[in-house]
């Protein structure tokens, strides 16, 4: 009579600790792909409410689990050990956490480059935006507890708190009661790129997609037009550069 095995039977530590890791990685992507079919079945703007109310819960639930489980405490919903670290500490986390985010970012679209080709990675990467960015700017808004329309005050705010804004140096200029200049003075991709001999990467196709998307999420009456953007030439002391305009 035969019996049948339990599962980890012959699994050792590490490859636990790795299965660990690998389904918190089928957790995330599991999270998106929900995301995604009820966009599909709903719209972006309902999917935005939805997620709003399953990641509120998600996260208690499961931050508690885990917190149970390694020991820590929980003080309003975020982890002590956070809370205990030092206000430099905690800096360099979040600057650790936006290199990671545009690290990601860089393999994915060498993914589809090195099984395609870059007119593919530039159009999934374009694409990406559209939703990436609306994205980010509602969950800035949320974060900042932002109105509906949030005007250009708003924008101003939550261009501080992208993804990018650790690891970037980045200035605004208030050109008219009406309007806002942005300019990316330092960006770490193309000033990797200029200490490699390396000519700026054309990034305006991907720009005019990002930032008009996330200043319409910021406040629907907010019109985006592009100074200038690599392949076009721009001077010394910026990357790019956009103009924020808010019609009334």
């Amino acid at each position: 009579m035969s019996t049948v095995k339990r599962w980890d039977e012959g699994i050792d530590n590490n490859e636990l600790a790795r299965l660990a890791v690998d389904m918190i990685h089928r957790t995330m992507v599991h999270h998106v792909l929900w995301f995604n079919e009820v966009e599909h079945q709903k719209g972006f703007d309902q999917a935005l409410e939805i997620l709003d109310t399953a990641y509120q819960k998600s996260y208690g639930i499961q931050m508690n689990r885990l917190a149970k489980f390694f020991g820590f405490e929980m003080v309003d919903g975020i982890p002590k050990p956070l809370l205990d670290l030092p206000r430099e500490r905690l800096l360099e986390l979040l600057t650790a956490l936006g290199n990671n985010w545009l690290a990601g970012d860089g393999i994915w679209f060498q993914a589809v480059e090195f099984s395609n080709d870059m007119y593919d990675a530039k159009r999934c990467n374009d694409s990406c935006w559209t939703r990436f960015s609306p994205f980010e700017a509602w969950a800035i808004k949320r974060f900042l507890g932002l109105p509906k329309l949030a005007g250009l005050e708003g924008l101003k705010q939550a261009l501080q708190f992208r993804m990018y804004a650790r690891i970037n140096v980045q200035s605004i200029i208030d050109e008219s009661p009406n309007s806002v200049v942005f300019q990316m003075n330092d960006c770490r991709v193309q000033s990797a790129r200029k200490r490699q001999g390396l000519d700026d990467y054309p990034c305006k196709s991907a720009g005019l997609v990002e930032y008009s998307h996330f200043a319409r999420a910021i406040d629907k009456r907010i019109k985006t037009e592009c100074f200038g953007c690599p392949p076009d030439e721009h001077p010394e002391d910026w990357f790019c550069a956009w103009r924020f305009t808010l019609e009334e």
